[in-house]
């Protein structure tokens, strides 16, 4: 009995794929799937890729490039160095040092911080006084008479500092602290420690702008796209594209789909390779340069008014150090980027500024550190954990910092600048890595955490994720509300 001829097989599984999603296929059409089969054979290590490749082809045709787009995107900030400097000892000394004189132009701001004294100065001091610091906590314990005792640390020296339980509010406040937080303390001094009456953290002010814009101008927001795994959920993102593209859903979702002028992509567009130990019996397309081929076959399917805005995750071809550049020119391939804008995690991007409105600023970061928070901080474990992100995303913003603690992510050893400090606040936080939709509010920042196209794994099973795929976050710059559609 003969063998099958591999690319016969191809062409049938291609008929099925078209018949599935109602196409009537004919001669003319069976000819041109052969042809490209023919063209295209050699080119993938992977049928998949292959039968979906053209697939998308067939149903999403390329459209014209508009030649004056409705979208404005500016990016203010993006990390871009490289360094191959060794990392000593003083790399560490400079990182935090330049991280605490970021913190304290913020802190230094607060009225209750008004008599500010270093601490080597406070040591120094011979009677109980009313005293005020800024400084880095290296180290959290708890007394024998269940009293929080910190130790905090600045350029001049360090200086143990008590939060007596007696004072419940703020030793319940002192709990959620970690290491690393730089904060203010004001209290009275004794003999080498601060009796703590107050702890302020860098925080959001309360005097920050709800922008709105006057017309009617959307911005969606998708994360952990994940091509290439084996339970990539590559129908319902093809659903989302039809969506997106004004061919599927009822008339006032097609309405919807026109006013979207900006999509943000917060990081996992791949799965990767070697990302966890075991990781290739997860994949469907074990090639990394055929995972970002085939993701971006499919983002070129969106339309080219709308500005596709996307940074990397832990699973994308980089250093896992924080932050991470852009995704690297040589895996942009399968797509007109002319609507694309790549940009590092974490990055700033400025969208929709016109002449009289100053647009929106939008952090984007992926979430890698997100993790550690989820095991270490009891207040986000012991309220939902991996289902509120806006949580996780509120207790970032309250330190001002996107990975306080050393150990909650890995840093590149900036010597001049710490990049993941939130100088600047935006209107829109946004961010991925948990895999399900959180929406909240905090300090008219609106929170948003993407979504996920990649169903369970074993992986995230273990680490006692909960996905929630296929939902898309799409937001209303003229009102600031957030709807969710679902596309599962």
């Amino acid at each position: 009995m003969p063998f099958k001829d591999p690319k016969e097989i191809l062409v049938k599984q291609i008929v099925s794929k078209l018949l599935l999603k109602d196409f009537m296929v004919e001669e003319e059409l069976i000819n041109k799937i052969k042809s490209y089969v023919d063209t295209t054979y050699d080119k993938y290590s992977d049928s998949t890729v292959l039968v979906s490749s053209f697939v998308n082809e067939i149903l999403y045709p390329k459209q014209e490039v508009s030649k004056t787009p409705t979208y404005f995107v500016n990016i203010i900030s993006n990390y871009t160095k490289k360094t191959t400097k060794k990392v000593e000892v003083a790399t560490f000394s400079k990182y935090f040092k330049n991280r605490l004189k970021e913190m304290r132009k913020i802190l230094s701001a607060r009225a209750e911080l008004a008599a500010l004294t270093s601490i080597s100065r406070i040591l120094a001091k011979q009677e109980k006084e009313e005293v005020a610091t800024i400084g880095m906590i290296s180290d959290i314990s708890e007394t024998k008479n269940g009293n929080l005792m910190l130790t905090l640390e600045d350029e001049t020296a360090e200086i143990k500092v008590l939060i007596n339980k007696d004072k419940e509010n703020l030793k319940k406040f002192g709990d959620g602290l970690v290491l690393d937080d730089v904060i203010g303390v004001s209290g009275n001094s004794g003999d080498k420690i601060i009796f703590a009456n107050n702890v302020i953290l860098p925080e959001v002010p309360h005097t920050k702008e709800f922008k709105k814009f006057k017309e009617d101008v959307h911005a969606c927001f998708l994360s952990d796209i994940h091509v290439g795994s084996d339970v990539f959920l590559g129908n319902e993102f093809e659903r989302f594209l039809k969506w997106i593209r004004g061919e599927a859903g009822d008339e006032n979702q097609k309405e919807l789909a026109k006013k979207i002028k900006y999509i943000f992509i917060a990081g996992d567009l791949v799965d990767g390779v070697g990302i966890y130990p075991g990781q290739e019996k997860d994949l469907k397309v074990t090639d990394i340069f055929e995972q970002y081929e085939l993701c971006f076959n499919y983002l070129d399917k969106i339309p080219k008014d709308k500005a596709i805005i996307i940074c990397p995750g832990n699973h994308d071809a980089e250093r896992l150090a924080e932050p991470q550049p852009p995704i690297f020119d040589y895996f942009r391939k399968g797509a007109d980027f002319s609507n694309f804008f790549f940009v590092s995690n974490p990055s700033m991007v400025q969208i929709h500024k016109t002449g009289d409105f100053d647009g929106f600023n939008c952090l984007l970061y992926h979430g890698y550190s997100f993790d550690y928070y989820v095991a270490n901080v009891s207040e986000i474990r012991n309220n939902g954990g991996y289902d509120r992100a806006d949580l996780i995303m509120k207790f970032l913003l309250q330190r001002r910092h996107l990975a306080p603690s050393y150990t909650s992510t890995l840093y590149l050893m900036d010597e001049v600048e710490d990049p993941l400090v939130i100088k600047e606040l935006p209107d829109f936080f946004l961010t991925g890595h948990i895999h399900r939709t959180s929406v909240s509010t905090y300090k008219n920042i609106t929170l948003i955490s993407g979504s996920t196209w990649q169903d369970m794994t074993a992986f995230q099973e273990k680490l006692g994720h909960n996905p929630e795929p296929c939902r898309v976050p799409i937001v209303n710059l003229k009102t600031r509300e957030v709807k969710i559609l679902k596309f599962s």
